[in-house]
């Protein structure tokens, strides 16, 4: 059994009040590790600590800080196999997806950002005939707050985490609770790179504990959240009128366009990882599949054929395509919708959505991949964020048909477009409600680009240059001279 700490000034500690969590693996429904149950006290001990550190780090040279943030991106690379294995342990997600995806772009992070802060540029402005002139300085805030959900557990933790202290502030970081096992590993990669004290500093506990407690501490001068809308409401209703800076990063109902005139085998076999890839846990899943009318029958037939194939096993397990639900409960809710769904007139459960029992693990959160087929884009099914192995079909006769469909939602984090005609790619990409757009490819995603959404999604944007321009402040400088 192992214990996680909290990570304070450098130094691994209890919570003050030695309470502590269990953490399940939802591979095998058992507990395996205890995390802190952090509250008030330990977030104000952090926020202490971190703005003593403030004042030595935002006085950093940016070359310094640089090469601080490519030694710990080089440890987490060395240390790949090691936080793989926790990730999938964790989370339940396949090892081999860990291995491709989540530990890379972790590294990924930091290393782009180590290089983005010494490319960030200041605006200057001359004013012709007046004798003045206008510079803009770019200063770090201060101590700020970075919360990370569960789902993607390291790759978005270090998502919020580079940019900010590439830009010279100091954080309080709070890990989901039910995935806290690479933060406290990535503590212990910082430690080694020689990050100073008390820059990174990660409370680990409940969000209604620990993390209302970031949220409102009024020393705490931004918060970067990632996770669901009714969570965002919630920190913007206490951080607002704060004055503090956000950025909300939320849910998504997002659409999947399928015109006739697509590649056809392209498209299908990406639907499927857009559809079922980390459990449909990304919040980029395309979880609306809207296909033309004449393709329809054909899509739905070798589609769910496809999905059949897929294979739900343990994560460890090469051959695994999905692994486990991250935990009981939100398992619990998957299968709420499906046995909706179930009993539902105008909805037909074309495969999957039964809990498949592992004999080896029969207490672990296993689901089959499901494909429903729906008559009424309004239906609970389309609008409400499932966040898990669960897709809906329905077929669409014409452009604007469907384009109403896709933006008839409270929803606009991202949408995906298969087809082969230039003109009707240009035409959507400008109508569609979604902050991001891929057309004929999904999840590709190139670093110095703006990632955010629109709507019930959230507000802000991260990525590039604007997370390094949301973790500082804008001073404008203007100087006569003779």
């Amino acid at each position: 059994m192992k214990t996680i700490l909290n990570y304070i000034n450098g130094n691994f500690v209890a919570p003050q009040t030695n309470a502590f969590l269990d953490n399940v693996n939802p591979s095998t429904g058992e507990i395996y590790s205890q995390i802190p149950k952090s509250g008030p006290s330990d977030v104000e001990d952090a926020v202490n600590k971190a703005e003593i550190a403030f004042k030595s780090w935002s006085d950093t040279t940016l070359e310094k800080r640089s090469e601080i943030l490519t030694r710990i991106a080089d440890l987490i690379e060395q240390n790949l196999d090691k936080l793989a294995l926790a990730e999938s342990t964790d989370n339940g997600k396949p090892l081999h997806l860990a291995k491709s995806v989540d530990i890379p772009r972790a590294a990924a992070n930091f290393k782009f950002f180590a290089h983005a802060l010494t490319q960030f540029y200041s605006e200057s402005h001359e004013s012709q005939g007046k004798d003045t002139i206008n510079y803009t300085l770019r200063k770090p805030l201060g101590v700020v707050g970075c919360i990370s959900p569960w789902n993607l557990p390291l790759y978005l933790l270090t998502w919020k985490i580079a940019p900010a202290i590439a830009a010279g502030n100091t954080v309080i970081a709070k890990p989901s609770e039910v995935t806290p096992m690479t933060a406290f590993l990535l503590c212990e990669i910082c430690e080694k790179s020689g990050l100073p004290h008390g820059v990174l500093n990660m409370v680990h506990g409940l969000g209604p504990e620990a993390g209302q407690a970031i949220v409102e501490h009024p020393k705490i001068k931004a918060i970067s959240f990632t996770g669901g809308t009714k969570t965002g409401e919630s920190i913007a209703r206490t951080a607002a009128p704060m004055f503090k800076k956000l950025s909300l990063e939320l849910g998504g109902k997002n659409p999947n366009i399928i015109f006739a005139d697509c590649d056809y085998e392209k498209m299908i076999s990406t639907t499927l990882k857009s559809s079922f890839a980390n459990q449909g846990q990304i919040c980029l899943c395309g979880s609306r599949i809207f296909v033309e009318q004449v393709l329809y029958d054909k899509f739905k037939t070798d589609f769910v054929e496809r999905v059949k194939d897929l294979k739900v096993g343990h994560p460890i397990e090469d051959n695994t395509d999905l692994g486990a639900v991250v935990s009981k409960s939100h398992l619990n809710k998957v299968k709420s919708y499906i046995d909706m769904a179930q009993q539902h007139p105008d909805m037909t459960v074309l495969c999957g959505g039964n809990m498949p029992e592992l004999k080896q693990y029969p207490d672990g959160y296993y689901l089959k991949p499901c494909v429903i087929e729906v008559r009424d884009n309004q239906c609970q099914l389309n609008q409400e964020e499932i966040f898990g192995p669960v897709v809906s079909i329905m077929p669409f006769e014409t452009e604007d048909e469907v384009l109403s469909m896709a933006n008839d939602s409270a929803y606009g984090l991202s949408s995906t477009l298969w087809t082969q005609n230039l003109n009707r790619s240009m035409r959507m990409s400008q109508a569609l409600e979604t902050g991001i757009v891929w057309v004929n490819t999904w999840l590709n995603r190139d670093l110095r680009t703006p990632f955010g959404g629109t709507k019930q999604s959230g507000v802000g944007r991260e990525g590039g240059f604007e997370a390094l321009r949301f973790f500082t402040e804008p001073k404008n400088v203007c100087i006569e001279y003779s």
